[in-house]
């Protein structure tokens, strides 16, 4: 255990918070494509002990858990484990899910032969700290695979947007630093024995239009839904049309509907 100061503490229970606003469960049907997609080029095989950080409601959890992965999901919102929970209950899946830290995992050293992170551990306050624990909880000659949103790309400059408007926390390190490949690189030199780095786009796909992505964001996505709440009607107002710029602007839908491609930068790596 490491001691965290009384201003990292209130930080984690703010990001806590945000992250059981909203309703994750619901916002993260329409980025299932995209998660599947990411989970097939892992090609878990039955009987890989894997676990899930920052798992969310289980997207890729479940479906490795269905396809005989030993799966363990760990996440700080206290709701979205029990949404993962009820969903692996009701699909009749085999998987675990428990409340935890990134930064102070729930497992014993090298207990896991994959150590997955897609879109989650990111957005910890204390990146160096995941690092050293994505590769703690791995076993040598293991797998670390994470997603994480770039600076450039959609959802990097919607942060970027939202942070105008509402500036993060102090102690908060910037969550698309992980979607820098030199930083990557960085925090994930020691106990690594080989690193791959890819860009890739992430379909996002709505059946509405952007005005109305933004709303659906505002409602069921915390990061945004909290962003909107800390302002005032101008401030809102101001940050709406931001934001429906943004998306509208990287649209490629004619029909209607959003259809728009968010870069991450995927990263696979084998523990030392």
């Amino acid at each position: 255990m490491t001691t965290i100061t009384p201003e990292m503490e209130a930080l984690k229970a703010r990001l806590k918070a945000t992250w059981m606003s909203g309703d994750y469960g619901h916002f993260a049907t329409y980025l299932e494509p995209g998660a599947l997609e990411f989970l097939k080029r892992l090609a878990v095989t039955p009987g890989t002990r894997m676990l899930d950080v920052a798992c969310g409601a289980g997207q890729i959890a479940i479906p490795a858990a269905r396809a005989g992965a030993q799966v363990t999901g760990v996440d700080i919102a206290s709701n979205l484990i029990e949404q993962a929970q009820a969903r692996a209950k009701a699909e009749g899946v085999d998987a675990q899910f428990e409340e935890g830290d990134a930064e102070m995992l729930p497992c014993k050293d090298s207990a896991y032969d994959l150590v997955v992170s897609l879109i989650g551990a990111m957005f910890a306050p204390r990146p160096e700290r995941v690092a050293a624990e994505l590769v703690r909880a791995c076993r040598p000659g293991g797998r670390i695979a994470m997603a994480n949103w770039t600076p450039e790309g959609l959802v990097g400059q919607m942060f970027k947007i939202i942070g105008k408007h509402v500036p993060p926390p102090p102690l908060m390190v910037s969550p698309v630093k992980w979607g820098d490949e030199a930083t990557v690189r960085e925090r994930l030199r020691d106990g690594i024995a080989k690193l791959e780095i890819t860009k890739r786009l992430y379909p996002m796909r709505y059946p509405f239009k952007p005005a109305e992505v933004v709303e659906f964001f505002r409602v069921n996505y915390g990061p945004t839904n909290r962003a909107f709440a800390a302002l005032d009607g101008t401030g809102q107002s101001a940050l709406r049309r931001d934001l429906e710029q943004l998306w509208s602007g990287n649209n490629c839908a004619q029909d209607g509907s959003t259809h728009v491609a968010a870069e991450y930068l995927e990263v696979m790596a084998i523990r030392g």
